[in-house]
């Protein structure tokens, strides 16, 4: 799955887009690392990548400001000079019941989750028209986006937005060779679900429907998207891939 390709992953500092933004380095890719917060992080990656034999570089923004969506393709493509894949990763979790939601969780995850990705096809999009060729947009959704969450309401309707949101541009992109295409984590050791796995009891009902009996790792998730950034993937869009071990149907 060679390319000569540059992608852009945001959130790519740690945990799943940490995971993707070095297999994509793998598969080819020179690879732009965004970054909200912990510039120590999303460097340490760029590093990795770089002893890869691939470039790298370190691009700040938060997708919740659409600005900012715009400014980190920019600055992508001021330091590697072009985009040809974007991995929408960058998101978040706010853990409260239905009853207890409040208006700033609903709207920090719908910014970050629906419209941050939303943005930052947007701009990656223009850039790859502008360009010429194609190019690939993949985001990282989650099984949420299909199965309902106890504790996690806000999450599961962001999750849900942002699906539609990569079918929509799936639609909207294909007269332009650009696919768009997403995939769906289920439960996985990350930052996000950490404190929560600790738990014996809680993790004991997070592993329950996953038929494979463990969560996931980063390294479970990065495999289908470099599949889909790849040549082998080039007459598939507006598709999820659900990579969770099972418990969609356990």
């Amino acid at each position: 799955m060679s390319t000569q390709k540059v992608a852009l992953v945001t959130g790519g500092g740690r945990g799943i887009g940490r995971a993707i933004a070095l297999e994509l380095a793998r598969t080819g890719h020179d690879v732009a690392v965004g970054w909200v917060q912990g510039e120590a992080t999303a460097s340490a990656v760029a590093e990795e990548i770089r002893a890869l034999g691939r470039r790298a570089a370190t691009v700040q923004g938060d997708v919740a400001v659409p600005a900012d969506c715009a400014a980190v393709v920019a600055a992508t493509v001021a330091e590697l000079g072009r985009l040809d894949v974007l991995v929408a990763n960058a998101g978040l979790l706010a853990r409260n019941p239905f009853l207890e939601t409040t208006v700033a969780d609903f709207d920090r995850q719908m910014n970050a989750n629906a419209r941050g990705s939303f943005f930052a096809a947007q701009a990656a999009a223009k850039q790859m028209i502008a360009q010429g060729g194609g190019g690939r947009i993949i985001f990282i959704t989650s099984q949420a986006a299909e199965k309902v969450l106890p504790g996690v309401s806000g999450y599961c309707i962001s999750k849900a937005a942002q699906r539609m949101a990569m079918m929509t541009a799936a639609t909207e992109l294909a007269p332009h060779g650009i696919t768009v295409n997403a995939v769906a984590p289920g439960t996985t050791e990350t930052d996000i679900n950490r404190d929560v796995l600790a738990i014996p009891e809680k993790r004991a009902a997070m592993v329950a429907p996953i038929l494979l009996g463990r969560p996931g790792t980063p390294e479970d998730i990065c495999g289908a998207v470099a599949f889909l950034a790849s040549a082998a993937a080039a007459w598939m869009t507006g598709t999820t891939i659900q990579v969770n071990g099972g418990s969609l149907i356990g």
